[in-house]
C-alpha cells in the first residue's frame, strides 16, 4: 500500500512540475507575439497613416 502512495505521489509531482513549464513556455510565447505585434504597429504606423490621409483627402 505504501509503496502505491509512494508511486502515486511521485506521479502527481512530476505532472504538476509539467503543467507549471507548460505555462511558463505559454506565457513566454504570448509575451513573444506580443512584442512582434508592438514592433509591427510602429514600424508600420506611420506609413498607415500617410496613407489613410491620402485617400481621406482624395475622397
Amino acid at each position: 500500500m505504501t509503496k502505491a502512495l509512494v508511486k502515486l505521489q511521485t506521479i502527481m509531482t512530476t505532472r504538476r512540475s509539467e503543467e507549471g513549464a507548460t505555462a511558463v513556455e505559454y506565457g513566454l510565447m504570448v509575451a513573444l507575439i506580443a512584442i512582434v505585434i508592438i514592433a509591427a504597429v510602429i514600424l508600420l504606423g506611420t506609413r498607415l497613416s500617410s496613407l489613410f490621409n491620402q485617400v481621406s483627402g482624395s475622397v
